[in-house]
């Protein structure tokens, strides 16, 4: 189901004393279904086809008054953002790693059972040096060239070959071939020592996470990652005056968020979604009905569900049915529904959208 806006569930409740989460109503009208949906009848879609496990109090609550910064961290009060150490915000017990000889269905089992978004790819195990990683977009990747979705340029076909070889043998496809196909995020470290003004210049090229190394050596000592850089953000606001008066403005205010947005429509086959995700570079890609009414989101984790033989059928499914899937098994295993899409308007607030973003651990 999609989260239903703050216009549906009435107005807002008050709220005691802080200005940083105030959040205009949008005046967009509310989602009509539209005449495929209303057709279709596996299922018209999966909001509607859901029972909602929150009461209508409850969705009130987490979509209008997302969850406050709570207390600042008091190691950074008085100090300036800017000269903050993105060693600072990394723990070493996030960190996960795997050998380059690794195959990539044991790889792909610890990224899964550990609960990591990320592995770091060392040559032997006693190192912690890490010289490559791997992710979800890695293994979307791979998944797309061992089903023939993609086929490899002429300066990687001799390597794809040896790989469909030695998989037609039955051996195990090592990390450090299939890291070897295709287009690859950049592989960013800082020292521990740089400040978070070198991270969000990093980011802003469009690295979603940076490898945080001990000054002077190549041990690593944690990962950063866009979504940790905001929530740190959010939750040390108080901190820092000059972020902190930001998060009263709006969206709009700001001049903030894209205007173009990349989708795919429900009716189109997985394949082709996952193959858009990894052309565009996106970690993340919203799926839209006929009048391009948001109706769920697929994102590289989800392809986890593509990992078993028996899942092979999903590819050619549509993506309407593949969100089924997802909320389904998300179902299962959280005990509860989850909502494939979150929004805002223009008119929200900085620290709304915000908080939104922490709350849910969503990417866009």
């Amino acid at each position: 189901m999609q989260a239903p806006s703050s216009e549906d569930l009435g107005p807002m409740p008050s709220r005691h004393p802080s200005n940083r989460l105030v959040h205009t109503p949008s005046p967009i009208q509310s989602h009509r279904q539209s005449f495929t949906e209303s057709l279709r009848g596996h299922p018209p879609s999966p909001r509607s086809a859901r029972q909602p496990s929150l009461s209508q109090a409850q969705l009130h609550e987490l979509l209008n008054n997302p969850p406050t910064a709570g207390s600042a961290d008091p190691r950074f009060s008085g100090r300036h953002w800017q000269t903050i150490g993105v060693g600072e915000l990394c723990d070493l017990a996030d960190l996960r790693f795997v050998e380059i000889d690794t195959g990539i269905e044991e790889a792909t089992n610890v990224l899964i059972t550990s609960g990591a978004h990320v592995l770091l790819v060392r040559h032997r195990q006693d190192e912690r040096a890490a010289h490559a990683t791997y992710d979800y977009r890695d293994l979307t990747q791979y998944l797309l060239f061992a089903t023939g979705q993609l086929q490899p340029d002429e300066e990687h076909f001799p390597i794809f070959t040896n790989l469909a070889k030695k998989a037609q043998a039955g051996h195990p496809i090592p990390l450090r071939d299939a890291k070897s196909l295709g287009n690859k995020e950049p592989f960013m470290t800082l020292p521990s020592t740089a400040n978070l003004t070198h991270a969000i210049e990093v980011f802003g090229g469009g690295v979603h996470r940076i490898v945080i190394v001990e000054e002077g050596t190549d041990n690593v000592v944690g990962i950063l990652s866009q979504l940790r850089l905001v929530k740190f953000l959010w939750e040390n606001g108080r901190n820092f005056p000059i972020i902190d008066r930001l998060y009263s403005q709006t969206i709009k205010d700001l001049g903030i968020g894209s205007q173009h947005t990349i989708s795919i429509n429900g009716d189109k086959p997985l394949k082709e979604a996952l193959k858009l995700m990894n052309n565009e570079g996106l970690t993340s890609l919203a799926v839209v009905d006929n009048q391009l009414n948001v109706v769920g989101n697929i994102s590289n984790v989800d392809v986890k569900l593509l990992t078993k033989s028996s899942s092979a059928p999903l590819l050619d499914n549509t993506c309407i049915h593949f969100i089924s899937v997802i909320l389904s098994t998300r179902g299962m295993n959280d005990g509860k529904d989850s909502f494939p899409v979150f929004h805002i308007n223009p008119y929200s607030t900085l620290a709304h959208t915000v908080a939104k973003l922490v709350a849910t651990k969503a990417h866009r």
